[in-house]
């Protein structure tokens, strides 16, 4: 029962903050601002988050990088890709009020923490299917880059969808994914060993 509570307090502190950045900028709303629409004192925001950062990608997470994660990647790319721009359109109120706020690079990082994860599936799996064993370092290196490479599409994507078409940045995205990872990680495995 306690776990379920503390999860409806957190979604509870969410919402509070996802209606407070349709009114206001990101970086003007307080502590004070969540807890009083939450219903709730400033002790139980600090008992489950550090900050308002903390707040925003815990709900960043819940809403889209922990589904995501139910995909098999391999086989599911461009319907990840799609659920994240579909997110991105859905928010985006939202994610221009963290943007303008705290500029593009805090927004860039936010995406990379949890796209790194999604990456790193698309690494793994690849790895798998190829039967091979890489280098946890130079994976971790090929993760880093794809990560930053897919979160600074998906924010141009984003900041100028009127002249970007969606379909084609997402087979762009998935095609330089699918036919350029097995291929590092091949030559990854016979150079780096």
């Amino acid at each position: 029962m306690t776990d379920l509570k503390s999860e409806n307090t957190k979604k509870s502190l969410a919402k509070s903050l996802k209606i407070l950045m349709n009114k206001k900028k990101f970086n003007k709303i307080t502590i004070n601002d969540i807890v009083k629409l939450s219903e709730v004192n400033r002790n139980t925001f600090y008992y489950h988050f550090e900050d308002i950062n903390a707040l925003l990608k815990w709900t960043f997470e819940q809403e889209t990088f922990d589904f995501l994660k139910t995909f098999d990647m391999t086989t599911d790319f461009e319907k990840a890709l799609n659920f994240i721009i579909d997110y991105v359109e859905d928010n985006k109120h939202i994610l221009n009020c963290v943007t303008n706020s705290l500029g593009r690079e805090q927004m860039k990082q936010f995406f990379s923490d949890d796209l790194k994860d999604v990456v790193k599936m698309i690494i793994d799996a690849s790895e798998k299917e190829l039967n091979l064993k890489v280098n946890d370092d130079f994976k971790k290196y090929l993760c880093n880059f794809y990560t930053e490479a897919i979160a600074g599409n998906l924010l141009a994507y984003f900041k100028n969808k009127e002249t970007i078409d969606r379909k084609k940045i997402v087979s762009y995205i998935s095609i330089t994914c699918k036919n350029t990872i097995p291929l590092i990680l091949i030559e990854a495995n016979k150079k780096l060993q």
